[in-house]
């Protein structure tokens, strides 16, 4: 920060008077604000349109917000560079919000020594602080559909009564405040002695300058029986073209039942089979309607369109998607790779056009587009899939999929990379009964919490840096199970939840409320994680399933380079949904293959360990056809030949 402030300081602040070394100063620096001015000033009559036409609320009766408001909109026919704080109607004690760039730049000196503000800067401070309050719910648009008051979507008191007993049984979770928490500080107490004796004997972790440093246990290889039997199953599998496969499984399945009109009736298509494979072929594979009719014989583009706009919803792909991994999980081979108790939550990014509403440029992968996140079970199979926007904090969707799943395979244990996790994300999930266990980089940076402030350890002493503060979550602890029981009831989503108590507030209690449940249960997962090798290995074996079951759904989507190129919302989440359902149904036919090898083997006399049939993977694709059989036949008759001299030419004039 001092680098920063003497750069400002030896730099102009006013648009429009940094040079190209100074902008490259400032982009180094992280001071962004500069920046700001020019498509500020662009579109500064539209934000201050919004503001006069929506009827910002407070959660609670905040003056300080509703007088800024009202300034910025006083400010709207001002034109000044500087304006004084009698003219703003504004206290300097009353700027205490500004962060210290926001206030190096907001306040500067008048012609005649005395600090003045500086109008585009101090407009864009409000603005901001605005932008951040609605996220984090502490303001809210009326009757709104994302900026709403989320109190007005949480059940009743007499609701919550009701409910609190079965909800309790349901979740093991103690609906009794004081004896939850005394049953949390018990067991973080417990939880810190023992990972405090085993310490020393544990050797991947060390305490080095007072900061953890975990060590990389050494990488497990393939065994050579996985191999062999593996090379066996690929060998024998069926070679198969990927229509014929969506064709076996949709007649396993009936799924072609699935499909209704909107109305939900079953419509006058007589063979609706065929119609039906050959739009999971368009839409799942992304050939799209021209390219479909190219390949598939007797069937239009228009016929594919109109199964698709008359026939198929999200709910429509949900309910296949649940028949798909019912009739998988009816397979023991499943049961080999894993019980179907634990689920990965990742995303990947899908390639959009950048001229749409949902098309952002990605941070990390570069390019424009979108992401598709997927919850894939333990033992493969995908269990939801959900379509946002790149900027969107992965974590507010990672319960969504567990509690909209309704599939016969139930996780209660959910893994993630970073971005899918946060205190508030970690309150949540222990009191709707979902145990959340991510892979977190940079753990050694986090801080871990005490139980009491009287607790010291012996050699992990240098870990904590914290305390909980128990009052504060009896106190709200009511109100915090509001939330979760109106969750489970389905009358509000965790998602729409957690983009309020996910975001930084100032004023909202119940975020503090989650962040300070959030701190025990997150303690309580690094303590394991750190003390227990084994927690680690399970935690990366199962992010890695869902980074393989990227890669195979981008192979499923391999038509139009891997790029949606519907415009409209609703689409977009469709095919992402139809590329689930397809690979889906590629991984139950590749398991219905891998259970006849491997029972053709053990006829011949082989036998194979738990083990080594767990060390295998449905996500197959070697002997599968995508792109269809051509006929090369050089019997017939080539194509005439012509000249230049057989075109007319135009006449120039």
């Amino acid at each position: 920060m001092d680098t920063l402030v003497n750069f400002q300081r030896a730099e102009p602040r006013f648009p429009g008077q940094f040079s190209t070394s100074a902008n490259n100063l400032a982009i180094r620096h992280r001071n962004f604000l500069p920046f700001l001015v020019e498509p500020y000033e662009a579109v500064r009559r539209l934000l201050l349109n919004c503001l006069e036409i929506i009827d910002l609320q407070a959660l609670d009766d905040d003056s300080e917000t509703r007088k800024l408001i009202q300034i910025l909109r006083d400010l709207r026919s001002s034109r000044k560079r500087l304006l004084t704080f009698e003219e703003v109607g504004l206290e300097k004690t009353e700027l205490k919000w500004l962060s210290e760039l926001w206030r190096y730049h907001v306040i500067q000196k008048g012609e005649d020594g005395t600090d003045c503000l500086y109008r585009v800067y101090f407009e864009l401070a409000i603005l901001f602080k605005i932008r951040s309050e609605l996220k984090s719910g502490d303001l809210y648009v009326p009757k709104g559909e994302r900026f709403d008051d989320y109190r007005e979507s949480l059940v009743d008191d007499e609701t919550l009564v009701k409910e609190l007993p079965d909800y309790g049984a349901t979740t093991g979770i103690d609906v009794d405040a004081q004896q939850h928490i005394a049953k949390l500080i018990e067991q973080l107490k417990q939880k810190i002695r023992q990972v405090d004796a085993r310490f020393p004997d544990n050797p991947y972790a060390e305490i080095v300058d007072g900061r953890l440093s975990l060590k990389r246990p050494k990488r497990s290889k393939t065994s050579q029986d996985v191999q062999l039997l593996d090379d066996m199953i690929t060998e024998r599998m069926t070679p198969a073209n990927i229509v014929d496969v969506l064709i076996d499984t949709c007649r396993w399945l009936n799924l072609h039942t699935e499909f209704r009109t909107i109305s939900e009736g079953r419509g006058r298509i007589a063979e609706l089979l065929p119609r039906v494979v050959t739009t999971l072929l368009c839409y799942g594979c992304n050939l799209g309607p021209v390219q479909t009719e190219r390949s598939v014989r007797a069937i239009s583009r228009k016929q594919v369109s109109w199964i698709n706009h008359q026939y198929v919803k999200e709910d429509t792909l949900n309910r296949c998607i649940v028949k798909a991994i019912n009739r998988y999980t009816s397979y023991r081979l499943p049961g080999f790779w894993g019980s179907g108790k634990t689920a990965s939550a990742d995303g990947t990014k899908w390639r959009l056009y950048e001229q749409n509403l949902i098309s952002e440029r990605h941070i990390r992968y570069g390019g424009y587009g979108g992401i598709g996140y997927y919850h894939v079970s333990d033992n493969y199979i995908a269990l939801m899939s959900f379509f946002t926007t790149c900027g969107t904090y992965e974590a507010i969707h990672i319960l969504d999929g567990l509690l909209a799943n309704k599939s016969d395979v139930q996780p209660d244990t959910v893994h993630g990379d970073t971005q899918a996790q946060s205190l508030p994300v970690f309150a949540l999930a222990h009191l709707l009964g979902i145990k959340l266990m991510p892979r977190i980089r940079q753990l050694i940076d986090l801080v871990f919490s005490r139980a009491e402030p009287k607790h010291k350890c012996e050699h992990i002493e240098a870990l904590f840096k914290d305390d909980i503060d128990w009052k504060l979550i009896e106190t709200n602890f009511l109100e915090m199970l509001r939330v979760a029981v109106s969750i489970k009831l389905g009358v509000i989503t965790s998602s729409s939840i957690l983009r309020r108590l996910g975001t930084h507030s100032r004023k909202n209690p119940l975020y503090f409320a989650f962040r300070e449940l959030g701190k025990v249960i997150r303690t309580l997962f690094m303590l394991e994680y750190v003390d227990d090798l084994e927690v680690r290995k399970m935690i990366q074996a199962a992010t890695n399933k869902s980074e393989q079951f990227n890669r195979f759904v981008k192979w499923v989507f391999f038509g139009g380079e891997g790029i949606i190129a519907e415009n409209i919302r609703h689409e977009q989440s469709k095919l992402v949904k139809y590329s689930h359902l397809v690979a889906n149904l590629i991984i139950l036919h590749n398991v219905n293959e891998m259970t006849r090898v491997i029972g053709e083997l053990q006829q011949e006399g082989m036998t194979f360990t738990d083990e080594v049939l767990g060390g295998l993977s449905p996500y197959r694709m070697g002997h599968i056809n995508r792109f269809g059989d051509y006929t090369v036949d050089v019997s017939r008759s080539p194509v005439k030949t012509f000249a230049d001299s057989d075109m007319r030419m135009p006449v120039a004039a």
